[in-house]
């Protein structure tokens, strides 16, 4: 599974979207655009991606441009997985 379709599974269960999230595609509006996606949904994400990922997301790179779109918060979360696992290569 990639970590679009990861991603993809994990927006649809914590904003209870039924399988609509299933077919968004990284242009996907997500700020703005689901009013499902508040600040405690925006938690809820948050925790679910770092649970089911492994891998914890630094507060001072939570920002709102990273819900922007579904291609920017695959964006970063790739960029975090990358990140973390450099780390952990190098102990």
């Amino acid at each position: 599974m990639t970590i679009l379709e990861k991603l993809l599974t994990i927006l649809d269960n914590e904003l209870h979207l039924k399988g609509e999230a299933l077919n968004f595609t990284e242009d996907t509006k997500l700020r703005g655009s689901l009013l499902q996606l508040d600040s405690m949904a925006i938690v809820s994400v948050i925790t679910a991606l770092e649970e089911q990922l492994g891998f914890e997301f630094p507060e001072d790179q939570l920002d709102g441009a990273i819900f922007e779109s579904v291609g920017s918060l695959v964006s970063c979360v790739t960029r975090l997985l990358s990140t973390d696992n450099a780390a952990g290569a190098s102990v």
